[in-house]
């Protein structure tokens, strides 16, 4: 990976470079599924603020739970969650797009007034597709998502995820380390231009730079 790679992972559809990372220590919360599933995705999060050298707590004084994840197997199903459009602004035409497009995943973040992140929606529509990844994967895929505010387009073409010789599903090394040098407490958690990227990629080990 190269630093035009680790831009790439940042630069939005309408060509504009932007990373955020959290601000506060992260709560999250998971609807629609089991026991077993449940400690398998928080086990992730626990993983990646690990990696990160980010926090989790049990509460966040604001908004109790600060990521909250939905399983579920039809996008109308988010009309009958209690008080969810106070938390998502525009949900039913968001709700009609996703429809339309038949897409099974979507995150929505909100900020905080540096403009880091203060909380984070993942929707996860259980299609086939979705249904048919092992529950570990899916759950350090998602969660890695939702560690940063990553590109529409960054992981469209290849996984964020490797596997390891006797099965296990880690992160891609490069990815680890970009997810890692952009917790460094030297770097701001909001970054406009694209000389972070460079940053990024010299303290991930990415290049040749000190």
């Amino acid at each position: 990976m190269l630093p035009a790679d680790v831009e790439a992972l940042f630069t939005r559809q309408d060509g504009s470079y932007l990373c955020a990372r959290w601000g506060r220590p992260i709560v999250p919360i998971v609807f629609g599924v089991e026991d077993a599933t449940l400690s398998v995705i928080k086990g992730a999060f626990e993983a990646l603020c690990a990696l990160s050298g980010h926090k989790m707590a049990e509460t966040d004084p604001e908004l109790g739970a600060n990521v909250m994840v939905f399983f579920f197997r039809d996008w109308a199903e988010l009309r009958g969650v209690p008080d969810l459009d106070r938390l998502i602004e525009g949900l039913d035409p968001m709700i009609a797009r996703l429809e339309a497009t038949g897409a099974n995943q979507y995150r929505v973040f909100r900020f905080d007034e540096t403009g880091a992140i203060k909380a984070g929606f993942v929707f996860l529509r259980m299609d086939k597709a979705m249904a048919a990844q092992p529950a570990e994967e899916l759950a350090l895929s998602q969660v890695l998502q939702v560690m940063l505010l990553w590109s529409e387009s960054a992981f469209a073409s290849r996984s964020p995820l490797g596997r390891l010789e006797d099965g296990r599903v880690v992160l891609r090394p490069e990815i680890g380390g970009v997810l890692r040098a952009a917790y460094d407490p030297v770097m701001p958690p909001v970054a406009r231009d694209p000389s972070h990227a460079l940053r990024i990629a010299a303290r991930a080990g990415l290049t040749g730079q000190a």
